[in-house]
């Protein structure tokens, strides 16, 4: 049922103080029967119910967060981004519990049909079981971000977080066996990429959550599964600063919306482009504020970003700098990935002379790492920014909103931040698409994100006289 150990890298220290027991496929095919079994006494619950023990969850959850965010410290090397977190999973929690009665209600419709004395209702049926794989940059809140919408609507979740940063589960196991009802019907388990494979194979719906090769294959596993999957995708997410934007105030949201949590984030920031006009007092204002962000070194309590989660990513952050730089780029300001007390971290790197024919441009970064480019005009920073296998998300600065909307329309991504950017990061209300390789399916924003989890039965009801045999004879042409 469980495989051998696997040692869990502490990112402050860069020691394995850590270990968890990955579930193999006979322990995961297990787990989905108890979870299958449970799941449709809790459908039949109703909205109502469900969103009631999801507010227990929410209160358990509150009650169990020192110990769930000590975790989550040791688990990203960083303390309010944890808090945060923690914050945002109860906030879910209780927005999904208001919402999901009027959403399922709304769900169900009824109409008449294009045949006299024929009309029809829609019936909710939940898929039994979802499966959710996550990603290791927001431990806790991307493996409940569609577990949770999906026990609002009616199903069982059974999710796998990433072996990187698994030391939450336990925490969070507690307050969940505070709320029985939820606990007979969600599971979080350890493993590594096996275990996601074997996950896969034993549930009705995959989310995913993680860079395009991984979801190529979760994609591909699904497809011979015959079961609907859910992508998230990688990003590279360009920004957008017109001639009419203030420079102070745009090297501000751009530093900020690049690189908080490390620029850690599939919503970060990753290209920006300014137009002439303002490119040497927005660099001046870029390279001063980045300068004057700290690192939470030695202590994890004060400083403004830390350290890679992940040490493979500071390897991949810094050969795409000594590319770029090999290329002809610029480094304005950082540029080396340090290496202090075991753990590995970047300050802010500002580079100019960058093009779209360096990895800088072409890959996802996942770091603090902020390329510019100028351009002359609007016709030619929309092509730039429309230039990338991506299409997560973007951000669009200018004087007026009117006229930083009337650019993002143009845009070839999922969703615009306007003078702001990197607000998917804080709002979840408005559904959105992702466009080209960063995802594949439903929005998991909005009503979107439960009522994918739903099928549609369709009742159509014969109030009149069935069509007799006779109606659909062959006649002799008179």
């Amino acid at each position: 049922m469980s495989r051998a150990p696997l040692a869990v890298r502490n990112p402050r220290s860069g020691v394995a103080d850590f270990q968890i027991t990955p579930l193999d496929a006979a322990g995961v095919q297990a787990l989905a029967g108890r979870l299958r079994a449970a799941q449709p006494g809790w459908a039949t619950l109703g909205a109502e119910a469900r969103s009631a023990a999801l507010l227990r969850l929410a209160d358990a959850v509150a009650a169990h967060a020192p110990a769930i965010q000590a975790a989550l410290e040791a688990d990203t090397g960083r303390r309010r981004v944890a808090a945060l977190e923690v914050e945002t999973v109860i906030g879910m929690l209780r927005r999904w519990a208001a919402r999901a009665p009027a959403i399922l209600a709304a769900a169900e419709t009824a109409g008449d049909t294009a045949m006299p004395g024929l009309t029809y209702k829609t019936s909710l049926s939940p898929v039994p079981l979802v499966g959710v794989i996550a990603p290791w940059n927001f431990p806790l809140l991307l493996a409940l971000t569609d577990a949770v919408p999906a026990l609002a609507a009616g199903c069982a979740a059974l999710v796998k977080p990433s072996e990187v940063t698994p030391r939450f589960i336990a925490p969070f196991r507690q307050a969940l066996a505070e709320v029985p009802e939820v606990a007979a019907v969600l599971a979080l388990v350890e493993g590594d990429g096996q275990t996601g494979a074997a996950l896969v194979d034993a549930v009705d719906f995959i989310a995913f959550t993680g860079s395009v090769a991984t979801g190529r294959k979760v994609g591909e596993a699904a497809a011979r599964a015959f079961i609907p999957a859910s992508l998230e995708l990688g990003g590279k997410d360009p920004m957008i600063i017109l001639a009419s934007a203030d420079p102070q105030r745009a090297a501000e949201i751009a530093l900020s919306a690049s690189v908080r949590a490390t620029g850690q984030a599939c919503q970060s920031i990753e290209r920006i482009y300014v137009a002439e006009a303002i490119l040497q007092p927005f660099l001046a204002a870029l390279v001063a504020k980045a300068q004057a962000v700290r690192l939470n070194h030695p202590d994890i309590a004060d400083g403004d970003i830390g350290p890679f989660i992940f040490a493979q990513q500071a390897e991949i952050v810094q050969a795409q700098i000594d590319d770029a730089v090999a290329r002809g780029a610029n480094v304005l300001c950082g540029g080396t990935v340090e290496t202090l007390d075991g753990g590995r971290y970047l300050r802010p790197t500002v580079l100019t002379g960058v093009t779209h024919a360096m990895r800088l441009l072409l890959e996802e970064t996942f770091g603090p790492v902020l390329p510019v480019i100028g351009f002359a005009s609007v016709d030619e920073a929309v092509a730039l920014a429309n230039d990338s296998q991506f299409g997560l998300s973007a951000a669009v600065l200018a004087a007026t909103l009117d006229e930083a909307e009337a650019v993002g329309r143009r845009l070839d991504a999922g969703a615009v931040s306007l003078n702001d950017g990197a607000l998917t990061s804080l709002i979840s209300d408005a559904e959105k698409s992702s466009f080209k390789l960063s995802g594949l399916g439903p929005s998991r924003m909005g009503a979107s994100g439960l009522t994918r989890f739903l099928r549609k039965r369709a009742l159509l009801r014969q109030a009149g006289h069935a069509l007799p045999l006779a109606a659909f004879a062959e006649r002799p042409a008179e």
